[in-house]
This record gives C-alpha cells, structure tokens and sequence, in this order.
C-alpha cells in the first residue's frame, strides 16, 4: 500500500481542483459580439476559435508560390479548353462578410483566391488559417493596399514584403499569388519586385465584377455571368453585402454552365 504524506495529499488536491476548474471552463460558451456578426455571418465556430494559433493546421506551412511554364508574367485567365474558372477575392473589410463568403462558397463546393492586404491580416490574424484550412488559395494584395504602381521603388518593395511577412509569420509562407493594389495589373518596376520577393507571376483577371461599386447583388451577377467563361479569373472583394447576396446564385449558374470554380492553382494545375 502507497503512503499517504503531506505532499502527495497536496498534490492530489491541486489534481482535483484543477479538473473542477477546467470542467467548469468547458463549459462556457462564446457567441458574435458585433452587430454585423450577428445580421451577416453564418459561421461554423465562434471567431475566437478561428483566431486560435493552438489549432492543429496552425503547424502546417502553407503552399508557397510556384512557376508556371508557358504562362505569362501577369496572368489574366487560364487554359480556355476546360470548364474551370478562378473566383479571386481582394481580401479587405468586415471579416464577418468575409467567413459569409467562405462558408458559402464551401457549401457549394467550390473553392476561392483570397489576395489578402496586410493590414487587414493584422487587425484579423486568424483568418488566413481560416482561408487556407478551407481549401482556397491565399496571397498577397499589399501592406496597405495604396496605389502600388505609383510609389517609388523602396515605398513599393516595402508594400510587397511587408504583406510577405505577415503571410509568412501566419502561415510558414508567402502566399501563393500575388496581385498589386490600385490597379489590375502591375507597372513593370512591380512586377519585377514582385519576381525579387519571390512570386514567379501576378495574378490579374479577365472579368471584373465592379462589386466594390455596390451596383446591387443582380448587377454583379450579370455582369460576371455576361464575361465569364472557360479559363476566367474573375475579380470580387471581400467586404460588400452585393457580393454575399450575389454569391450563391452566381455559383449555381456556374454549376448549370457545367463550370467548375476551383482555386488558381487548380486552374492553371
């Protein structure tokens, strides 16, 4: 038989009301804590959860950036011959819209391209885990997203790798694409600082929403579904409620059209 002293009696009570303690944890739940989370978001776990760097994935470097042979420094679209096409999201405002957005584009199957802005990551950290876990593709849109093209080569490398950065110290990468901010292709000295920080290609587009002009949910669906074809990238933002509402009936057009919305790197895989 075990002798019981002093110490191991203490020991064992600490035992105990650390598992009463925890019991009693367990059972607390959290719930959205904003106006908007509660009108906009339909989400699967509470953002406390999402923002947890403890999650398993968390450990996990995200996919870096890769070559293309055959396609162009900036790409607008990818291959014409098969019923694939690239839903590209600038990656800003209210990150409730945003968790709407991946949760429905996930109920329908399909997958998206997130070109995250570094400021935007800092204010909401956990959601490039949240991006990457469901499947979609994450990149760089800027630090502060400013009129890149614009800067002097410094201020214009800083915009670049400081996004990089934040990417990196989020995920173990840089993202897979990148995409300038202001404009929907680089200036030459952009491009080239983008090659310098490490992405082979930036990422452009074929069709552009023209969401962010908040024209109404059926005037985004209309005019992507007018452009959209085998190959498109398309551009949308993350941030407006046109675009929640346009979403779940643009990708069930698509799905009719027998047109796959799949992430960049699948289209281009």
């Amino acid at each position: 038989m075990a002798r019981v002293t002093t110490t191991n009696r203490r020991d064992a009570l600490r035992a105990g009301a650390g598992l009463v303690a925890g019991g009693a944890l367990a059972g607390c739940g959290t719930g959205p804590t904003t106006a908007a989370a509660k009108s906009t978001a339909t989400r699967t776990a509470p953002e406390s959860a999402m923002n947890s760097p403890k999650t398993p994935s968390a450990t996990r470097p995200a996919p870096a950036p890769r070559a293309y042979p055959g396609q162009p420094a900036q790409i607008t679209h990818g291959p014409r011959t098969r019923p694939r096409v690239a839903l590209t999201f600038h990656g800003q405002g209210d990150a409730a819209i945003a968790h709407t957005l991946l949760d429905t584009a996930e109920r329908h199957g399909a997958h998206l391209t997130v070109l995250a802005v570094g400021t935007w990551l800092d204010e909401h950290p956990g959601i490039a885990r949240r991006i990457l876990d469901g499947g979609h593709d994450l990149g760089n849109h800027t630090q502060r997203h400013i009129s890149v093209n614009d800067l002097a080569e410094a201020d214009a490398r800083k915009e670049i790798t400081d996004c990089a950065d934040r990417l990196r110290r989020l995920t173990g990468s840089i993202g897979t694409w990148f995409r300038p901010s202001r404009a929907p292709t680089a200036s030459p000295l952009v491009a080239g600082l983008a090659r310098q920080v490490g992405y082979p290609h930036v990422l452009s587009y074929d069709v552009d929403s023209l969401d962010y002009t908040r024209p109404g949910a059926a005037a985004v669906t209309r005019k992507v579904l007018s452009e959209v074809r085998e190959g498109s990238v398309v551009s949308l933002h993350f941030g407006y409620e046109d675009t929640v509402a346009a979403l779940p009936g643009l990708l069930t057009e698509l799905d009719r059209r027998k047109l796959r919305a799949v992430t960049t790197t699948e289209l281009l895989s």
